[in-house]
């Protein structure tokens, strides 16, 4: 899943990034600052880990892109969990100095 967050500063990285590892269901992440853009991969239904990165970093959490791949179809309800993966891996070293943000003070 691919969502866009806005990342103003590195206080706001960090908040993400510790919301990220608290949760138990997310197997990989990767946060791009430039572009405001975070990808996670797991098991988890979408929703529910968008509005805990809402409650825990107090940052708008937009949804971008999902891409599921269900291994076995025995789930029929329309809350499953889903195997989220995402090839879109844009990896910049450039890091820069970045002043903290208002909503981070």
């Amino acid at each position: 899943m691919v969502m866009r967050i806005n990342i103003d500063c590195n206080g706001c990285y960090r908040k993400v990034r510790r919301a990220l590892l608290d949760m138990k269901e997310l197997e990989t992440h990767l946060i791009e600052k430039k572009q405001c853009r975070v990808s996670v991969c797991g098991r988890f239904v979408p929703r529910d880990v968008a509005i805990k990165i809402r409650k825990k970093t107090n940052r708008r959490v937009e949804i971008l892109e999902i891409q599921e791949f269900s291994i076995n179809d025995e789930q029929t309800h329309e809350e499953k969990p889903l195997m989220i993966t995402s090839n879109t891996w844009n990896l910049e070293s450039n890091q820069t100095h970045i002043e903290t943000c208002v909503a981070c003070i």
